[in-house]
């Protein structure tokens, strides 16, 4: 069992998810300092110097904070935005990758000869008739 784990785990699409979780929870973190520590004061700068963070509604006892909401979505908008990119640049890339493989030269250097014995059988009967 141990040896069938360790096979598993040593198998390039495991070793690549974790690098993957490792990047994007450094990623995530950037991305909400960014929004906490940049775009957030500037958004609240341009709406007449609204403090994001402080933003909150008091119910009884329970304190609903919608300024920390608010600054969850633009995280999320601004994580899904970036992730979106970059997925639709790998994309690009396979599909450059796929018509290259797609296109054989051997297959290519077959349609060509195929091709000119079909323009010269053409020539030939055309000689024929005349």
């Amino acid at each position: 069992m141990w040896n069938e784990f360790k096979a598993f785990a040593v198998k390039g699409n495991v070793i690549d998810l974790a690098v993957g979780v490792i990047i994007g929870g450094a990623f995530g973190k950037i991305v909400t300092s960014l929004v906490k520590d940049v775009l957030i004061p500037i958004i609240g700068l341009l709406m007449g110097g609204v403090n994001f963070s402080g933003l909150s509604i008091k119910i009884g006892e329970a304190t609903l904070n919608y300024g920390l909401f608010i600054q969850s979505v633009v995280d999320f908008f601004i994580i899904s935005f970036s992730i979106f990119l970059f997925i639709k640049g790998i994309n690009r890339f396979k599909k450059k990758e796929e018509i290259a493989a797609a296109i054989d030269p051997k297959e290519v250097l077959l349609r060509e000869i195929r091709d000119l014995l079909k323009e010269e059988k053409d020539l030939l009967r055309k000689n024929e008739t005349s």
